[in-house]
């Protein structure tokens, strides 16, 4: 009986081919209302490290000064994106995202005045904080509403491929606009571009009500029963993992800005980045549109092998066109990673909670890359040219050897469906 209603709502959820792709899932009801100004307003978040380093490093000339600025806001973003992501889940994402929005444009424009006017490090930290507290969480929030739409369908691999994908287009864009304005406008214009775009996104997205997961007293409750998606150990081990994949954004953003700046080429900066980007974004493509046979928890382990590989190759370059192909590769491991950690969240988490998981592992993100742009600052200002590179290398084979230790953790637990929803028909349906 119970296998009767098990078959009969997948089929609903998904008429098309056995094989979903981007088309499919595009043709989602309702979709184009969050994912137009959803783009708009996380297009910011990739300006907004790469915006900090070169507007503080030009004020102060110290990529190790930079750096530290750009990790304040990093760690700042790590530590409250989790408590934001459980205010969504328990009153609504509006109610966050619009408060916190006008937060982040104010203090971003704090933080550009106080590095303009010269000030001590100590109080480019003070503005750092919130800008950094404030970042809104619009892509844990966008990929939530997926799973509403897409509850127990065979469309939530492609859905988070697709976001994957989404969030590299911005990591080519972004830092490629960022680049172009300090260097031929002025060193303040890209953090500047950044608050605004992020007023502007931000409150267009949380303008769109209809399709934000729905909010009762129930999961308010259960969010004070449960006091954290990080209680699940599979979330832990992802944190640790996506703590890898932003020591390797961080490292590579501090080390090719003097990479760039040590050849003479500054403008090259953007390209690199870019070219590094446009390899996560590629394979994020190719990763949807493949129909896996693999366990997700393989394909986690053997495609962090990869990156690790990559990465720890990066401090050997010692041209532009070397860097560009080692990025290039780096970029492609990404994606991959990215995409199945996301993927796996399905299966581990509570549906109530996942706007928090999911913070957590952009939190972790951001974590990493904090520590990166410190670290990797350091090594530039003190060792050699390229020394950052060891950064990237460091964090991936430190994850790996924690994901392969503990892999088994990533098994997704019966019980965690049925608490998810409570009802025993859904336990069959998801994850692959």
């Amino acid at each position: 009986m119970g296998s009767t209603v098990t078959t009969s709502d997948p089929e609903k959820t998904s008429p098309a081919p056995p094989r979903p792709g981007y088309g499919q899932l595009l043709r989602t009801r309702g979709a184009w209302t969050f994912l137009l100004p959803g783009f708009a307003a996380r297009q910011p978040f990739a300006m907004l490290t790469i915006s900090i380093v070169l507007l503080v490093q030009h004020s102060t000339g110290s990529y190790g000064a930079a750096g530290a600025a750009a990790a304040a806001t990093g760690v700042s973003m790590a530590l409250f994106a989790p408590y934001s992501g459980r205010l969504a889940d328990r009153y609504g994402q509006r109610a966050v995202l619009v408060p916190g929005v006008l937060v982040h444009t104010l203090s971003g424009l704090t933080l550009t005045a106080l590095a303009l006017a010269h000030a001590p490090l100590w109080a480019l930290f003070v503005a750092a904080v919130p800008t950094g507290a404030s970042v809104p969480q619009v892509g844990p929030m966008v990929r939530a509403r997926w799973g509403v739409k897409l509850q127990g369908s065979p469309l939530m691999t492609t859905a988070a491929a697709f976001e994957s994908v989404t969030d590299e287009l911005t990591f080519v864009f972004g830092p490629l606009l960022a680049t172009a304005l300090c260097t031929a406008v002025t060193p303040s214009a890209g953090l500047v571009t950044e608050a605004a775009l992020t007023l502007v996104g931000g409150l267009l997205f949380a303008a769109s009500r209809s399709t934000q997961p729905p909010v009762s007293a129930e999961s308010g409750h259960a969010r004070v029963r449960h006091d954290s998606a990080l209680r699940v150990p599979g979330v832990r081990v992802l944190v640790v993992t996506f703590l890898g994949i932003g020591a390797v954004f961080g490292g590579m953003q501090v080390s090719l800005a003097a990479f760039t700046e040590s050849i003479g080429e500054p403008g090259l900066n953007g390209v690199l980045y870019g070219v590094f980007a446009a390899g996560n974004m590629l394979s994020g493509i190719v990763c949807g549109a493949v129909a896996w046979k693999a366990a997700p928890q393989r394909r986690l382990v053997l495609g962090y092998a990869g990156l690790a590989l990559t990465a720890s190759a990066l401090w050997t370059a010692h041209s532009v066109p070397l860097l560009a192909g080692l990025g290039l590769l780096v970029g492609m491991c990404i994606a991959p990673s990215l995409i199945t950690g996301y993927t796996l969240v399905e299966g581990l988490v509570p549906a109530e909670a996942r706007t928090e998981a999911f913070t957590w592992l952009t939190g972790a993100v951001a974590l990493g890359q904090a520590a990166a742009v410190t670290v990797a600052g350091q090594l530039e200002d003190r060792l050699w040219d390229g020394a950052g590179f060891l950064v990237p290398m460091a964090g991936t084979v430190l994850a790996l050897v924690t994901l392969v230790a503990l892999r088994s953790r990533l098994a997704a637990r019966p019980q965690s469906r049925t608490v998810a929803r409570g009802v025993g028909h859904r336990v069959p349906v998801t994850v692959d």
